[in-house]
């Protein structure tokens, strides 16, 4: 009930809306996310572990994006990203969630430790997550995608 609360204020403060879908900001945002995932393991290469950590975070968000853009919701809030990816998308959610808690603890803070190994298995999990939301929309129909978007507007308007 308080992520319901949490994304219809959200939607008040016009920062969820519903929007015409959109292939073509779909692959804008897909792009984004290979760009993310390709200069995660180029900063792995080059030991800057706390970056690689965020730019895998990115690639997964960037991708959640892009299916939020085929449907038809314009989401600007991580948080909520990740609450609708599993609320209207029944979608695992753990591996985002924890991936964007370490990018925040990893980008503004300093009282950790990483390893390459750490950053890693970040870009691996980015991979994965990748990987499951591309199975999910190439199953996606027209019909599914306004069910999907029918969905949305009927739990949260």
């Amino acid at each position: 009930m308080k992520e319901k609360r949490f994304i219809k204020k959200l939607i008040r403060e016009n920062k969820i809306s519903l929007v015409k879908s959109s292939q073509e900001i779909c692959e804008s945002y897909n792009q984004k996310s290979e760009n993310s995932l390709r200069a995660a393991k180029v900063l792995l290469e080059q030991k800057l572990l706390e970056e690689t950590t965020t730019m895998s975070y990115y690639a997964m968000f960037h991708k959640t994006t892009a299916l939020f853009r085929l449907i038809g919701i314009k989401c600007e809030n991580h948080t909520a990203n990740i609450i609708l990816i599993k609320e209207i998308f029944n979608l695992e959610n753990k591996d985002i969630l924890y991936a964007k808690k370490e990018r925040v603890d990893k980008q503004y803070y300093t009282d950790f430790i990483i390893t390459s190994k750490d950053a890693k298995d970040s870009i691996e999990k980015a991979e994965e997550y990748i990987e499951t939301l591309d199975m999910f929309i190439d199953k996606l129909t027209e019909d599914k995608r306004n069910n999907l978007k029918k969905k949305f507007k009927e739990t949260y308007f």
